[in-house]
Order: structure tokens, then C-alpha cells, then sequence
């Protein structure tokens, strides 16, 4: 549907601009088109995705990094549903993660079959990576844990690590169990995260409903899973897609229109209401003072690191989908063979969060690092040759999620009708991941239908 689209009783209107191809603007697009308003969608880059997608490399198809979801992950999975990917992915029937040592150790963490938050409460007590003393200030911490309110102002204000310290959670405690699941949701060091979104995210995937935390990982390249299929859908729904389209700058309505207008390679094109999908720092550029006068603002949100450590074997050295590790500067280890199209051998994906340590180190160095520590990890790893290494780097992964940081996150609205805000860093309730982002995208596009309503109205 290009130019123009009719909505209701042969009203028409101009499309709705949505500015950014990633999650949100998927979302937002997707929702747009399926509620029967006409849509554009912008994205700078030749692709959509956003920050999931994937290349090629000597006859491997590469994710630029590690992203997976667990069951609570309800708007996520529901685009799945919309894109058609949900038979795409694999989703644990029971929560079950494998932690290694460098040393040997092999620690276990699966739920019962018990109702939240109790499921997880045999799992600690068994947990073979910390003295029994140990895992029973584990239970008496995610009791504690339980106990907060994610959305009390002062836990924005706090820090995750300092009040594990007040909890009696040893430094033991938090590397071999806390720091397994905030580090890897958060992106950030636990001595620095802010406490409110650590909360959100121990309280719902762990300690919630029984199968929340059941994880999910892509069975296919994201680049078809969220991409190339939401290309197709929004085709499907009468939608356009405008790849390689740098959208410049938001401008007020033109004559006779009720939305913002947006600035394309110098053109000035109109629409009925404009979704802004961008990360923080576009956005920021992107909109008008007047219509956020607290954008300067969101510099503050800042940008926390992802390097990924890519490693093709010759031949299998672990039976492991993923496992976490623990006393190694490795974090998690994913099994992506069958994702990447490797007919022989084994691809491992080696996921680092909170990589600003890492994030310029070149490659030689990594791999001088991280290549013993899957050995001492896998030990079949000995044995196997090495038939390539390589690196991606996500250098503005998520946003800073340290204390104070949720007070500079924005809502979705703005000061001017018509143009919304969506993206992960927004102010979703959510943590800055594929759910927050497209929880924002559904918001965005629910207001902006709101305003098309209003219009059509008049």
C-alpha cells in the first residue's frame, strides 16, 4: 500500500512513518498494518533486524550475536507467532541449565515440578557449584528477592551487588549463581545494575510462574527468523518496507495533514503519524526539542557492550545445546551448528556480556584467551582442530542499566500528537531486551491507532 490508504467508511489517509527496522519497528509496523491503517516502515540499513541479524561467512550463516528468550516472554513470542516463527525456535518443556567449571565442576539447575516460586527451591538446595551453607543463603536470598516490588523508585536507586551483600549473598553466591542470569539480562556487572530491573527479571523468569524461565533459542539464522520474515508480512498486510532509506529528521505537519512529517534524503514526505524506533541516541537527534524537551537527556542512558566469540571445529566437542560457566571469562556456550548450515564439525557460539573489557581487544588476543578456556571447558576440544575464529562486536548493545537510569527512560508519548517513541530503551517495565522491545512497539503503534481514531473521528 504506497502513497495513500483507505481505513473505515473510504476515509484515507497517509501512511503512518515508522522509522526503524529493528523489533519495535517490526512490532509497530506489524500492528499498524493488522489493525488496517496504512504503513511505511524506514530503515537506514539494507536489512531489517535491527541488532538481530545475520551474514555470511565461508559457507556459514552467522548471527551477529546470541540472543535468546525464555517462556515469560509473552509479546516476544507473540511476534514469533505473527512473523510465523514459532515454529522456528526451540523452547525448553522444562527449565534446565548445564554450569561448567574450568576445573572440571558441573553444576545442575533445573525445576521441579512444583508451582512458583517453590519450583527452583530443590535446584538451589542441590546445587553442587556452592556449599551446602551456600545454597541455603541462595534460597534465603531468592526469598528476599521475591519479596520486592520492581517498581518502587527506590530500587532504581540502588545497586543489585550492594544489596546481594546486604542479603547475605557471598561473593561465591553471586558468581556462581546471581551473576549467571543478571549479567546475561541486564549486560552489565552486578556491582553496578540497577537493583529495580535485577529485581523484574529474578522475580518473573525465576521466581514467578513455574515454566517462565524455560529458555528459547533461534533453530534458524535471525536474519530469517525476525528479518527476512517480517519483510514478507508487512508485504502481506498491504504494508511497504523502504530498506536503505535514512530518515533525517522529524518535522512538523504539512498543510492538511494531522501527524509529523519526516525529512528522506531530502525529501519531505507527510504521514498521519509518525513511530520513532530508533536507539537512543538517533532518536535523540531525530526528534524535535519541542516535542521531547528532555532529549538531551537520554545521552545519559549511555551503552554497555556484547562481544561474541564465533569458533568452528572439525568435529563435535560437546553434546551441550548451551551451557552456562562460572570462574571463566567465558559466560555462556551455544551450540549454533545446526542454525548456521555447518554440514560438518561443530560452531559454538561463545556469548560475553558486559564486554566493556573485551569490546577492543583483537581478535589474536581473544583468541589466545578464549580458545584454552573451551578446551579446559570441553575437553574434546583438545583433540579438534580449529577451522576458523571470529569475532562481532556489538559496542552499543543495550543501554547502561545501572541505578537512576530508569528515570531517564521515556514513555512512549510525546509532546507533539502523532509522533511516538519505541524502542527497548523507552520506558517499557521491561529490562532493555527483545521483549522491551517489542512491548514498546506495541505501545507506540496502540497510541498511535489512538490518535488515527481521534482523527477520523473529527
Amino acid at each position: 500500500m504506497n502513497g495513500t490508504g483507505s481505513v473505515g467508511e473510504g476515509a484515507t489517509v497517509p501512511p503512518v512513518a515508522v522509522v526503524g527496522g529493528g523489533l519495535a519497528g517490526i512490532t509497530a509496523a506489524l500492528a499498524l498494518a493488522e489493525a488496517g491503517w496504512p504503513v511505511t516502515l524506514y530503515e537506514a540499513r539494507p536489512r531489517l533486524g535491527g541488532a538481530t541479524h545475520s551474514f555470511a561467512r565461508g559457507g556459514l550463516t552467522a548471527d551477529n550475536g546470541q540472543h535468546v528468550f525464555l517462556r515469560c516472554c509473552t509479546a516476544y513470542r507473540g511476534l514469533l507467532d505473527r512473523l510465523g516463527g514459532t515454529g522456528r525456535v526451540r523452547l525448553q518443556e522444562r527449565f534446565d541449565v548445564c554450569v561448567l567449571t574450568p576445573h572440571g565442576g558441573r553444576g545442575r539447575l533445573r525445576r521441579a515440578a512444583l508451582p512458583g516460586p517453590f519450583h527452583l527451591l530443590p535446584a538451589l538446595a542441590g546445587y553442587r557449584l556452592l556449599s551446602p551453607a551456600d545454597r541455603l543463603r541462595a534460597v534465603r536470598g531468592a526469598l528476599a528477592l521475591r519479596g520486592l516490588d520492581p517498581a518502587e523508585p527506590a530500587l532504581d536507586r540502588a545497586a543489585l551487588g550492594g544489596w546481594l551483600a546486604e542479603n547475605g549473598q557471598r561473593e561465591t553466591v553471586r558468581r556462581a549463581l546471581w551473576d549467571l542470569f543478571a549479567v546475561a539480562a541486564l549486560n552489565i556487572p552486578s556491582d553496578e545494575a540497577a537493583l529495580g530491573p535485577a529485581a523484574l527479571v529474578f522475580r518473573t523468569a525465576l521466581l514467578g510462574r513455574s515454566d517462565a524461565a524455560d529458555i528459547g533459542v533461534p533453530s534458524v539464522p535471525l536474519g530469517e527468523l525476525h528479518g527476512g520474515a517480517a519483510l514478507s508480512a508487512i508485504a502481506r498486510l498491504g504494508g511497504e518496507v523502504r530498506l536503505a532509506a535514512k530518515v533525517d529528521r522529524v518535522l512538523p505537519c504539512l498543510p492538511g495533514l494531522s501527524g509529523p512529517s519526516i525529512l528522506v534524503g531530502g525529501a519531505r514526505v507527510g504521514a498521519s503519524a509518525v513511530v520513532v524506533a530508533t536507539p537512543h541516541g538517533q532518536a535523540a537527534r531525530l526528534v524535535p526539542a519541542e516535542a521531547a524537551p528532555d532529549r538531551d537527556a537520554w545521552a545519559g542512558l549511555g551503552a554497555s557492550p556484547i562481544v561474541n566469540v564465533h569458533v568452528v571445529y572439525d568435529r563435535p566437542v560437546t553434546r551441550l545445546p548451551f551451557a552456562a560457566v562460572v570462574g571463566s571469562p567465558v559466560q555462556w556456550i551455544f551450540d549454533r551448528t545446526a542454525s548456521g548450515g555447518l554440514i560438518r564439525g561443530q560452531y559454538l557460539t561463545v556469548s560475553v556480556s558486559a564486554a566493556r573489557h573485551w569490546i577492543d581487544v583483537p581478535t589474536a588476543v581473544l583468541r589466545e584467551v578464549f580458545l584454552p578456556e573451551l578446551e579446559r571447558l570441553l575437553p574434546a576440544a583438545r583433540a579438534a582442530r580449529v577451522v576458523d575464529l571470529f569475532i562481532t562486536r556489538e559496542r552499543r548493545a543495550t543501554f547502561r542499566q545501572v541505578p537512576g537510569s530508569e528515570g531517564l527512560r521515556p514513555g512512549a508519548a510525546t509532546r507533539w500528537p502523532g509522533l511516538y517513541l519505541a524502542g527497548a530503551w523507552t520506558d517499557t517495565g521491561w529490562p532493555d531486551t527483545m521483549e522491551g522491545a517489542v512491548r514498546s512497539g506495541l505501545q507506540a503503534a496502540r497510541l498511535a491507532r489512538r490518535h488515527l481514531e481521534r482523527e477520523q473521528a473529527r
